[in-house]
């Protein structure tokens, strides 16, 4: 049987949508590759025998998203630039309570609002170099979901960008995944569900602690040096101010936030509420 292939009928709202995302950041100029050094927690002699053909460059180097080097001002220009264009309330600051700037999309589920934001992380990543991104999610169901829209959508980001991104669930006994993410030039997309780092589960402490067999470094300093962008998918399903301060650990250089219905709000920038999506028939019926 040969493999089957889905094809993606690319909507127009969903074009609107990650085109509001990707003008917030008018301005900044093109820069991919942001090497650092990587710290690899083993001694030199156990890195040897475990490396022992790479080069002490591709041993400890790292990729990490270029800064915003947009001010303040300029970003809130272009936000409302957005808003006007949109007919949303223009925002009157910076919503910047993660990072440089806090977006919200609103769409109705079943809209493919996880098509537009992995077309946006492809966009930001062309336009900007943007490579390190982290998907939030509020559970393991939806986190599988999300890891399988992935894998289909594969090949037909290959066929826009000439590219696929690199993407792995977190997982607190699988380590090397972190090290990867954190070396590889890639678009580099990690998976993570709101459990794994909230105060209460048991993978929760492991984030945050010196591991043996991780070279003891903890997780959550390797993931921060890659200053990567955090997308929250349905962020109101994700408790309160715990996880948003829990999340500011990952030191993320923005945050998008995708929902139905948002109870924080930040600097919204693209709409498609019910109605929207019911003239468009992308919804059966309307519930009033």
């Amino acid at each position: 049987m040969a493999d089957m292939k889905f094809k993606f009928t690319i909507q127009g709202y969903q074009t609107d949508a990650v085109d509001s995302i990707v003008k917030v950041f008018a301005g900044q100029p093109f820069q991919d590759k942001v090497s650092y050094r990587r710290d690899t927690g083993t001694t030199k002699i156990e890195r040897n025998i475990l490396n022992y053909n790479l080069s002490d460059e591709e041993l400890y180097i790292g990729f990490a998203n270029a800064p915003v080097v947009l001010k303040e001002n300029q970003l809130l220009k272009n936000i409302q630039r957005v808003q006007n264009d949109n007919n949303i309330k223009q925002s009157s600051n910076l919503s910047k309570h993660m990072g440089c700037c806090s977006l919200d999309v609103e769409m109705e589920t079943g809209t493919g609002k996880t098509y537009v934001y992995i077309k946006s992380m492809f966009e930001l990543n062309k336009l900007y170099g943007w490579s390190k991104f982290i998907v939030v999610v509020p559970s393991i169901a939806i986190r599988e979901g999300v890891h399988k829209s992935f894998e289909t959508m594969q090949d037909h980001f290959m066929e826009y960008y000439g590219k696929k991104a690199r993407f792995f669930v977190y997982n607190s006994k699988n380590l090397t995944d972190i090290d990867n993410f954190s070396s590889s030039a890639d678009l580099s997309v990690m998976i993570i569900n709101v459990q794994a780092f909230n105060a209460r589960g048991k993978d929760a402490r492991r984030i945050r602690m010196e591991l043996d067999e991780f070279g003891s470094r903890k997780p959550i300093d390797v993931i921060q040096a890659n200053r990567p962008i955090v997308i929250m998918d349905e962020p109101q399903k994700m408790g309160g101010n715990a996880t948003q301060e829990s999340l500011k650990e990952f030191n993320p250089l923005f945050a998008m936030n995708f929902s139905a219905t948002h109870k924080e709000h930040h600097d919204l920038v693209y709409v498609l509420d019910a109605l929207d999506a019911y003239k468009m028939k992308l919804v059966k019926k309307i519930e009033v």
